[in-house]
Formats: C-alpha cells, structure tokens, sequence
C-alpha cells in the first residue's frame, strides 16, 4: 500500500518535468528550421554565382557517421541527428563559399595579365605601324633617273630597225579591216616578227568578227612561231581553229598547230591534231596542207 502510494506520488512530481520538455524541443525544432532555412538561401546565392546560367548544382552531403554506442547507452534522438546533419551542410557550404571566392580572385587576376599584355601590344603596334601617308603623297621610294644610253652600235642598230620599220608602206585601200592585216602581213614578209605580231593581234582584236580575221588569226600563229614562241603560237592557231572552224585559214591553223606541237616536243598530241586535220578538212585539203600533215605524221611517228 506504501509503496502504490510512492509510486504514485512520484508520477505525478514527474509530470510537471515531461510537460516541461514539450516546449524545449519545440523551440529547438524552429531554431533548426531557421538554420536551414538560411542554408537553403545561402546555398541558392552560392548558386547563382557559380552557376549563373542556372545549372542545377547538386550538393554532396555526407551524413556524419554514427557514434559508436556503448552497450547499455540509450541511442541519440531524432532531433540530435538532424542537427548533426545540418552542422554539416554549413561546414560543406562553408568551404564551397571559401572555393567561389578564391576561384574569383583566380579569375580577377588573369583578367588583370590580360588587359595588361593586350595593352602592352597595342602600344607595340603603335610604334611599329608606320605614319599615315597625306593624300598625294606617294610612299614609293623615287628611282634615281636612269642615265641615258651612251649612242653605239646598239643605239644606231635601234634606230635603223626605226627607220625600216616606218619604211613599210601602210595600205590605204579604204578597207580598214583588209588595210590592217596587209599592212601586219608586210611586217612579217620583212621578218620584223615584233611588229607584225603587234599589229596582226590588233586586227584580230578590232575585227574578230570580219572574214579577214581568219587570215590575221593564222598569220599572227605564223610570226610567233618564226620568232621561236611555239606555245603562244599553238594557242593562237588552235583558238583561230576552234573559233573560226569555217574561217579562210582554218586548215592552214591546224596543219601549222601541228608543226608548233612537234616544236613543243608533243608528238602524241601533234598525231590527234594531224588526225582531226584528216577527219575534218581531208577532201579539201591543198597540196602542200597534205605534204606538211604527213611529213609531220612521219616525224612523229604517228600509227
């Protein structure tokens, strides 16, 4: 009966001191909620500064390992693990906070080398780049004048091709086109090679649409190749060929682009020509076109 009684008496002196532990571990629950309600915006800040494109940043919370617990001790409470967990997230943010700054400061100080070596090489540049030049001012540096040729046997060789040059009569039959290639005919009959191609080319160019331009085409082939020019000569008489097929000289060009492709030591391609010389133009070819095409088949020993 006494004892009922003591056991009595001591559950209700304990009730006052459970009734009194409800609220501590209440004001402990809002103490953890602010604690990690300022983690999470912390964390949210860090974030932004290191993600600021929005990439979601996934922390890496390792819970603390449990205590080891004695036999006979009581196990730790909720509440004590979840503010074990929370001591570590402010150490881990703690640190990634340490981590932005000091990649920060990193990020400054290559910014700083930067500007300075950009400015250093436009000061560079400056110095290096030359003045602007004043409008009519030219930068060219001015030749000295060359002396003038001492009169020789240059000098008066020079004056007498002039002066034979100009001894060449210019037709004036009122047919300018006609005029124009007799006149480069004459210079090539009188071997003056540079001349006659000077002017047969004009004529070429001026009247490329006029039957005489067949004639002048295949004369101008004819005075490069007697001035030892075969490639331009083969070009000319090919051109002449391909652009005036039913031109005065079509022939004449491609028996002569033969005898330029020899010169070029193109046997092979001097055969397709003298071939297609026959195929095109065979029925109708003069004596001496069929004499030249075949001492040229023979000399390139075509098949």
């Amino acid at each position: 009966m006494r004892y009922a009684l003591f056991a009595t008496t001591a559950l209700l002196l304990g009730a006052p001191g459970l009734v009194a532990i409800a609220p501590a571990a209440a004001a402990q629950n809002v103490a953890l909620d602010v604690r990690v309600d300022r983690l999470e915006k912390e964390m949210r800040a860090v974030q932004r500064k290191v993600f600021p494109a929005g990439a979601p940043l996934q922390a890496e919370i390792t819970p603390p390992a449990p205590p080891t617990v004695a036999p006979g001790t009581p196990s730790s409470s909720p509440v004590s693990d979840l503010m074990a967990r929370v001591g570590a997230l402010e150490s881990q943010l703690a640190s990634m906070t340490g981590q932005v700054e000091e990649n920060s400061f990193k990020i400054r100080q290559l910014e700083d080398a930067f500007n300075k070596y950009k400015a250093e090489a436009q000061s560079r540049a400056e110095v290096v780049a030359p003045p602007p030049v004043r409008p009519g001012v030219s930068t060219e540096p001015v030749a000295s004048t060359p002396p003038r040729p001492t009169p020789g046997a240059n000098g008066a060789a020079s004056e007498a091709r002039k002066a034979a040059v100009a001894a060449i009569e210019r037709p004036s039959t009122g047919d300018a086109a006609g005029d124009a290639y007799t006149y480069g005919f004459r210079l090539w009959d009188a071997k003056f090679y540079p001349e006659a191609q000077a002017q047969l080319k004009a004529t070429v160019d001026k009247y490329g649409s006029a039957p005489v331009a067949s004639r002048a085409a295949n004369l101008l082939g004819r005075a490069y190749l007697d001035d030892g020019k075969p490639a331009l000569a083969s070009v000319t008489f090919y051109e002449n060929y391909q652009k005036r097929p039913n031109g005065d000289r079509a022939a004449d060009s491609l028996t002569w682009l033969g005898e330029a492709l020899m010169q070029l030591k193109k046997p092979a391609d001097a055969c397709k020509v003298y071939a297609e010389l026959e195929q095109v133009y065979g029925a109708s070819l003069s004596g001496t076109q069929r004499s030249m095409m075949d001492k040229g088949r023979a000399k390139a020993k075509c098949s």
